[in-house]
């Protein structure tokens, strides 16, 4: 397949074969092309979404593309850590290895609501849902991952996340929701969990890196609400201001794939090249605080003895933050 469509001329994509990727929403939009350029790499691509009938098509699409890797669909729903749960229960059952888990489902300036456990839903599907689902792989990962060949988490971030508020007391913004508020404040925690989760990998020495991605605007569904007089003017709007999602994908597939990038984590992806991202994201103790409310929330247990570990080796200047070096 010509590989042209990344728009990364600097990038050097190998074959993939014999690595396993999850793609969360994987069947539409950057999730979806996503998961189809991943499989022409030869890999082994579960797509993950909450429509079965959506999913079974991409897969459908994907292998009538002629691509070289297999493709298959998994029920998950982001929005439910019972569901979470129950889709790593599947996936392990099927004893299958696993390389690159790509956390790209995503919700955007929808109105206030709730998930099944009663979190704030950017907050739970944009982070939570991803949290929890990575801390469940880990060991998968960590077994998957050789120290000249690492297991890689991508996880989908945004621009917004500059602007973005952590309020500690006031996860779910009920005493004064903004959606804007809501949806900034989800990618700031996963630039804060993707940081904390690299230190806590190299501290325990694992061949796995996390990365975090910011696609730059793209043309999906997610903008359907874009301020704009007439839903008629979204599409010439879009064509001027915003990427394919084929291009919008391609910094996923670069920070997933790109062997330049090997052993690289802890760091901000923007339209294909490593970014300093918003200030706050590199201070441990709020990463750290971060980390602990997060564990408490979905009920992830066995976390104490790891953070008082890293706490230690970071004391000891063992294991340095990730610094601000491009």
């Amino acid at each position: 397949m010509d590989h042209s469509f990344l728009f990364l001329p600097h990038a050097v994509l190998h074959t993939q074969n014999g690595r396993v990727a999850i793609v969360m929403g994987g069947a539409r939009g950057m999730g979806y092309e996503t998961a189809r350029h991943l499989a022409s790499l030869g890999m082994h691509v579960v797509i993950a979404g909450n429509s079965e009938e959506e999913g079974l098509q991409a897969v459908k699409k994907i292998h009538e593309e002629g691509s070289e890797g297999k493709v298959e669909f998994l029920f998950l729903g982001l929005c439910s850590l019972k569901s979470v749960r129950q889709f790593v229960h599947r996936f392990k059952a099927r004893a299958l290895t696993l390389h690159i888990p790509v956390n790209n489902a995503c919700i955007m300036l929808v109105s206030e609501g709730k998930t099944e456990d009663s979190f704030e839903l950017h907050f739970g599907l944009n982070y939570l849902g991803h949290f929890l689902l990575t801390n469940l792989l880990l060991d998968k990962l960590k077994r998957s991952g050789r120290h000249d060949a690492c297991s890689r988490v991508v996880t989908m971030s945004s621009a917004t996340h500059y602007v973005g508020i952590l309020n500690m007391e006031d996860l779910h913004g009920r005493s004064c929701y903004s959606e804007l508020g809501a949806y900034s404040q989800s990618k700031l925690s996963v630039v804060l969990f993707t940081y904390h989760l690299q230190e806590k990998l190299t501290a325990g020495g694992f061949p796995v890196t996390s990365k975090a991605v910011d696609p730059v605007m793209v043309d999906t569904d997610l903008y359907n609400k874009l301020c704009i007089p007439a839903p008629a003017a979204k599409k010439p709007v879009a064509k001027m201001l915003f990427r394919i999602p084929a291009e919008g994908a391609s910094t996923a597939i670069l920070a997933a794939t790109a062997s330049q990038l090997e052993g690289v984590g802890g760091c901000y992806f923007y339209n294909g090249e490593r970014t300093e991202s918003a200030d706050i994201t590199y201070d441990h103790n709020v990463r750290a605080e971060r980390w602990k409310q997060s564990c408490a929330l979905v009920v992830l247990r066995n976390t104490s003895a790891m953070e008082s570990t890293l706490q230690h080796l970071i004391s000891s200047n063992i294991s340095p933050p990730p610094q601000r070096q491009f």
